[in-house]
């Protein structure tokens, strides 16, 4: 058999235990605030069936969801010549399922498809990976985990207002002390969409937009000519997403722009009871601010959208999500509402690590390690290793036969924190060598004694 080359597909990537372990510390962290919340965990398929995702993300988002080939003789199913069908129209006669592309449309399908066994509102969190056929590049990958929150059934706003609070607790548990989480209201672009006149063009308005900060307004400008937008809607437009001053100040402003519009206004309002919400709760680093240049790309947003951004890295958005209705009635339950957020942690891992701020614990695995001296030891080692484990003490012992030297240096790999060295001394008095693997520190205790301490 040839030899293969040990390789992984583009885009993907595998993960050390160091790694691992500050994943997981992430994971551990965004699930516990979602909990406090009342936020329940559900899990859905790898796949999907492709005609659950297909037509839910746009043009460009259909293109990147990874088919999946049908068992069998798939080609001699189709009944036709291969060189008559364009790809478009393949696909469906070779594929019946997807890679899901996010964890929002997969949600969608499963209220309704336990709608009968939910309780609404229905509050519900997963972290799951998710595959997008993209071309990778350095903070984009092909594989990637999403960790979301979303509640059905109720247009309270208090939702979003806890959302915020959400994304506070969870930031500043994983050390960040400033960020800012930045709201606007797809209402209020539509409202922007009718004083232009150009309301049937809102999800090419939103859609440019949503480029700011990638293309700037001059990018946009071009962008939107090219869509049917004139030089005398962007002079309109330019005051109104670049609007400055605080969240009062441009609320106000707002105002007087879009007072003929009942979209914008309502949009308007819901940012202010929202803000009125958030005064009742006490949030710790977080700024909210109201702006106007956030859209927000996908189409089934419909009120309230967020993105989180850290002022403290250079790091695109690390969360984001809004309120969307009737998502539920691409798969035939109508008039269900709901809002959702999501945090980037792919991202969130990047910029913990540029500021250093993962615990050391965060990738510790083993807390003890026993060093035997000697075959005897090696057996006598063995109650002490039974005990501390039912301490809930992750704890090792070194297999006999090596150097204290190369235990030693097990040990500092791995960032074990503490060694525990049994010899025919430790054995005939009961004291045994507890060394701090940090300091250098040695004491003799007892095992009590280091039950104690540990």
């Amino acid at each position: 058999m040839a030899n293969v080359k040990a390789t992984i597909p583009k885009g993907t990537r595998d993960f050390n235990p160091t790694q691992m372990g500050r994943r997981n510390y992430i994971f551990d962290t965004i699930k516990k605030v979602f909990k406090k919340y009342g936020y329940q965990e559900i899990q859905t398929p790898t796949m999907e069936n492709l005609d659950t995702l297909t037509g839910k993300y746009g043009d460009e988002g259909d293109q990147l969801i990874f088919k999946i080939l049908n068992s069998g003789d798939y080609l001699a199913k189709l009944g036709t010549n291969l060189t008559e069908l364009k790809s478009q129209n393949l696909t469906p006669k070779i594929s019946e399922k997807a890679l899901r592309y996010d964890l929002t449309v997969p949600f969608a399908r499963y209220v309704v498809q336990h709608q009968n066994e939910i309780t609404l509102p229905f509050k519900r969190y997963q972290i799951q990976p998710v595959w997008r056929a993209d071309r990778p590049q350095r903070g984009r990958y092909r594989e990637f985990y999403q960790c979301d929150a979303d509640v059905v059934g109720t247009d309270s706003l208090l939702n979003e207002a806890e959302f915020i609070c959400i994304y506070d607790e969870v930031l500043t548990h994983l050390g960040l002390q400033d960020f800012t989480i930045k709201i606007n209201n797809r209402k209020i672009l539509t409202g922007i969409a009718e004083i232009l006149g150009k309301p049937d063009l809102i999800i090419d308005l939103t859609v440019a937009i949503d480029k700011l900060d990638k293309i700037g307004f001059d990018g946009v400008t071009t962008e939107l000519l090219n869509k049917g937008f004139s030089a005398n809607d962007i002079d309109k437009l330019e005051p109104i997403i670049l609007l400055n001053g605080n969240n009062e100040t441009k609320l106000e402003n707002l105002k007087a722009i879009l007072n003929s519009s009942a979209a914008g206004l309502q949009g308007i309002e819901e940012i202010y009871t929202i803000l009125n919400y958030l005064t009742s709760f006490e949030l710790q680093n977080a700024k909210a601010e109201l702006d106007l240049s956030l859209a927000r790309g996908l189409n089934y947003y419909t009120g309230c959208i967020f993105e989180v951004k850290t002022n403290q890295a250079t790091m695109g958005s690390i969360g984001g999500g809004g309120r969307y209705d009737n998502l539920t009635g691409m798969f035939g339950l109508h008039g269900l509402t709901g809002v959702g957020i999501s945090f980037g942690a792919d991202r969130i891992y990047d910029v913990l690590e540029e500021l250093n701020l993962f615990p050391a614990n965060a990738e510790q695995s083993t807390q003890i390690l026993i060093c035997a001296l000697g075959k005897a030891e090696e057996i006598y080692g063995l109650s002490i290793l039974n005990l501390l484990r039912k301490q809930n003490i992750a704890t090792e012992l070194y297999p006999f036969g090596a150097k204290i030297k190369k235990q030693m240096q097990y040990a500092n790999d791995k960032q074990i924190a503490y060694t525990l060295i049994i010899g025919s001394q430790e054995m005939e008095t009961g004291k045994f060598t507890l060394k701090n693997m940090e300091t250098g520190e040695q004491q003799q205790l007892t095992i009590d004694e280091v039950l104690s301490k540990i």
